[in-house]
């Protein structure tokens, strides 16, 4: 029959998880008498977590075969599946799910038990179904327990905290510590240990006022302190976890001193292990509860005796360790990147004073003409043909533009109408002797002629020509065809491309850096890899504003023969030197100017 003690004590354990799950499977083995266990865990795919007994006769685990594997899944869906095999001298496997630590892991039992009845093998199942939710109910339990626990944890902690800000003195600081630890704990002793020239030298054992440093019990428990001190973990006598921290010091202090059981847990400051608090019991084992209290305790006590430790210390001791302190952090091994990084730093600093580079003025720049002739509109019209675009070379006399001239042909043919008809008027009064008509007639005539030649200039000049060799920089109106024109509307500019120069536009915070005759480089935003010369010429004496701020123009000459493909209005970045500054006053003067004039009162 089922052991129900057993399972209450199983509901209620107290100790870890890693210590349950075997006491869990051996039981559950022993209940149907099953030669061999296995506890298996979906991940990805099943893996074994682990087995009962702890070490098999034939030194091997329960293989995870294909019907293994079926089994487990067929349990974990149905709760619990039987793989009986057609031989009757083979072990019957049975699979049963149970609650583990994590719902998103299932876990699955396999037993192997002796070939029986099928009653004898519905009994098992039934006792099996009993123990299903065992560790459902433990992980309760001990969330429970722990809830409790944590209570209590903060109540003892903020006792004890309130003792310890009383003292003013390290020693009887930690007096306090091992005195109220080892009357809260139940502890047969608890020692503290504080690291000391990189050793942990002991400083207080509980109930004990005095102690001699060179006595053996006192040399084996700094080296167990040790141990945890250099390792930076909790260790435990005996140990938990077959993999845990090494306790070869702790084993041997509790062999020659009699310890049931010995922890040690790790005082931290700062991020940085600075003492060893070590509880020492006859047999009872150190609870979970306990060893979170303990934890938390060690977190909260170790930098009220740091500051402590430090205040305790005369003058020289002080000077001594700040200045070891501050030349371990300058020259130890330690954070090596971060010194590596300050000194290129500094270099980096020394260098920017000392180290001047040539310094050049960066501003934009738009290529211009020397000579540039604005082609207006003759008369009022409209836009026929367009004989030329933008940044087309024309010659002298190549036509631009042409206006509608129909209306100039009919006042043409209507002003020499309006003459002949004057002219024959004159005549015929010239026959008739009547010489006021004459006078009249003939003035008409001449006033048509006059007309007529104004018409025939207009009619000249109705298609635009270019007035020099040079490229057109401006007038686009192969989309305006047929629209209208007033008398003097700019149509076109045509500049020399011969004749250039560079016009920079500079800030008024660099414009001070600039004079007559210093040179630098241009490159044009179309060919940014090629570089030319140029010399300032002259500075306008007045800004231009604009959105930006104020903008003086800067005339350059250029000392290098015009590319075919510089066209008037281009645009670029040109560079002048004005001699060599300090790197720091470089990469820092218009920060500094600026905050100068926010500043200046």
């Amino acid at each position: 029959m089922t052991d129900i003690t057993s399972i209450k004590e199983l509901h209620s354990f107290p100790g870890h998880p890693a210590q349950f799950w075997p006491a869990f499977l051996a039981f559950a083995s022993q209940q149907v008498q099953a030669g061999s266990s296995v506890l298996l865990i979906r991940k990805s795919s099943w893996e074994q977590q682990l087995q009962w007994p702890a070490t098999q006769p034939t030194n091997q685990k329960l293989p995870l075969s294909e019907p293994l594997l079926q089994l487990a899944d067929k349990s974990l869906q149905q709760g619990h599946a039987v793989l009986r095999s057609s031989n009757p001298t083979q072990p019957i496997l049975i699979g049963l799910a149970v609650a583990g630590q994590t719902t998103e892991q299932p876990q699955v039992i396999i037993f192997e038990v002796p070939n029986t009845t099928t009653e004898q093998l519905n009994y098992h199942l039934r006792q099996l179904q009993l123990l299903a939710d065992t560790p459902a109910v433990y992980q309760q339990t001990r969330a429970g327990i722990e809830e409790l626990g944590k209570r209590a944890d903060l109540t003892q902690t903020l006792e004890l905290l309130l003792l310890l800000n009383q003292q003013e003195k390290f020693i009887a600081a930690a007096m306090t510590v091992v005195n109220e630890t080892v009357s809260r704990f139940r502890c047969s002793r608890v020692s503290l240990g504080w690291q000391v020239d990189g050793y942990i030298r002991l400083q207080s054992i509980s109930h004990m006022e005095q102690f001699e440093p060179k006595m053996e019990i006192v040399n084996q428990l700094e080296a167990a302190m040790e141990e945890a001190f250099d390792q930076d973990e909790e260790i435990f006598f005996p140990a938990v976890l077959a993999d845990g921290p090494i306790n070869r010091d702790h084993v041997s202090y509790a062999k020659d001193q009699q310890v049931g059981q010995l922890l040690s847990l790790p005082l931290r400051a700062a991020g940085q292990v600075v003492g060893v608090l070590s509880c020492e019991r006859d047999q009872t084992p150190f609870s979970e509860v306990e060893i979170r209290s303990l934890r938390i305790l060690c977190d909260q006590i170790s930098s009220r005796l740091a500051v402590l430790k430090k205040a305790d210390r005369w003058l020289g001791a002080k000077l001594k360790e700040s200045l070891k302190a501050t030349f371990t952090t300058l020259l130890g091994p330690e954070k090596t990147l971060i010194k590596l990084t300050g000194l290129l730093v500094f270099g980096l600093l020394l260098s920017s004073v000392l180290v001047k580079l040539p310094y050049r003025i960066e501003a934009p720049f738009i290529l211009r003409s020397k000579d540039v002739r604005q082609i207006t509109a003759p008369f009022p019209g409209y836009i026929d043909q367009v004989q030329a675009d933008i940044g087309q070379r024309v010659e002298k006399g190549n036509p631009l533009l042409t206006l509608d001239n129909s209306d100039l042909l009919l006042e043409e043919a209507e002003a020499v109408t309006n003459r002949v008809r004057y002219l024959r008027e004159a005549e015929k009064a010239r026959a008739k002797n009547a010489l006021i008509e004459m006078k009249i007639a003939q003035a008409q005539a001449e006033q048509a002629q006059a007309q007529l030649e104004l018409i025939q200039h207009r009619l000249n000049r109705a298609q635009l020509r270019s007035p020099i060799d040079g490229i057109v920089v401006e007038g686009d109106f192969s989309e305006r065809l047929g629209t209208p024109v007033d008398k003097g509307d700019v149509l076109f500019k045509v500049a020399r491309h011969e004749k250039l120069y560079v016009e920079i536009r500079v800030t008024e915070e660099d414009i001070q850096e600039l004079a007559a005759g210093q040179t630098g480089e241009m490159a044009f935003v179309s060919q940014p890899r090629h570089k030319y010369p140029l010399q300032i010429q002259q500075i306008d004496p007045l800004a231009s504003a604009e959105e930006s701020g104020n903008i003086f123009f800067v005339r350059s000459e250029i000392f290098t023969t015009a590319e075919s493909w510089w066209r008037p209005g281009m645009s670029g970045i040109a560079k002048i030197a004005v001699g060599e500054r300090p790197l720091l006053w470089i990469f820092s003067h218009r920060t500094v100017n600026f905050l100068r004039l926010l500043i200046w009162w």
